[in-house]
């Protein structure tokens, strides 16, 4: 199957697409639906341009040929990354008034609370899970919060930590005052979050399709709009792997158009996208 649009800089055909969602899909799990045909185009268009090339068969190849070259570019394009401080509110709530103090009782002798953020895109789930640690663990405490995404330069947006000021109106007062410093001068319309939950995170690129060096347990994982890119057996198994690096009982936090229902795993659901480990 062909196609050309003659108002496009380069030609692009839906076999240069499929060969492109296949590599995708190869290396990443990543399925790709047919109503991205345009999305790739523009998306990739600037990375044809960029890298001197006459049309979408050439980068295909380039893509082939080079992929330690240009893999990371490629997957940087094509991912979506939307997120929002305290999105879907109401896992942040239930992770305080119920995982954070069953945690204290469990490793009251250990006083040690790990998280992973699978998926933390520009940072701001992994910063709105420090927030609520902080304000709800008792002194003393120490927190680990590992942030992990396959895109680097969402990574590297998120391990800076600054944001544009419309990025945090749906914070509190009491949130902005506690937990930001705002910019002043050329950066009078941006906010950075504080040393003091930044030192929390640690930021890692990782593709949750290839081995994971991930060591101990977590007592939190969220893993939220990730399952959706995936085909059924992907979510099986990549759900068993987060199983085996959760401690006995630890909860799993998912998207709200995500479901493991009909998946063979050892999570039992608890409520709205939240289960935990049987």
């Amino acid at each position: 199957m062909s196609q050309r649009n003659n108002s496009r800089e380069f030609e692009y055909t839906w076999d240069d697409f499929d060969t492109l969602r296949h590599i995708s899909n190869t290396h990443s799990g990543i399925l790709v639906p047919d109503d991205k045909f345009d999305m790739f185009y523009s998306r990739l268009s600037k990375r044809v341009r960029m890298l001197g090339l006459k049309n979408f068969k050439e980068y295909c190849q380039y893509l082939s040929d080079e992929p330690g070259l240009e893999f990371t570019d490629f997957i940087n394009s094509i991912t979506t990354n939307l997120t929002a401080f305290f999105r879907e509110n109401h896992h942040f709530e239930y992770l305080k008034d119920t995982v954070i103090p069953d945690v204290i009782k469990q490793k009251k002798s250990q006083k040690l609370m790990k998280v992973w953020s699978a998926g933390c895109s520009t940072g701001e789930e992994p910063y709105s899970l420090a927030i609520t640690l902080k304000e709800s663990l008792p002194i003393g405490w120490d927190i680990k919060i590992l942030a992990t995404d396959l895109d680097t330069n969402v990574l590297q947006t998120a391990a800076n930590g600054v944001y544009n000021n419309d990025r945090v109106t749906g914070l509190s007062d009491e949130h902005l005052k506690s937990w930001f410093k705002k910019g002043t001068g050329i950066n009078a319309n941006k906010v950075k979050v504080k040393n003091e939950l930044q030192q929390l995170i640690t930021f890692k690129q990782l593709n949750l399709m290839k081995e994971w060096p991930i060591s101990g347990v977590f007592d939190v994982i969220f893993c939220r709009n990730v399952l959706i890119y995936f085909d059924k057996q992907t979510k099986e198994n990549l759900a068993n792997r987060y199983s085996q690096h959760l401690r006995n009982r630890a909860h799993l936090f998912i998207g709200h158009s995500e479901s493991l229902h009909q998946l063979d795993t050892d999570f039992e659901l608890l409520g709205n996208t939240i289960y935990r480990k049987k």
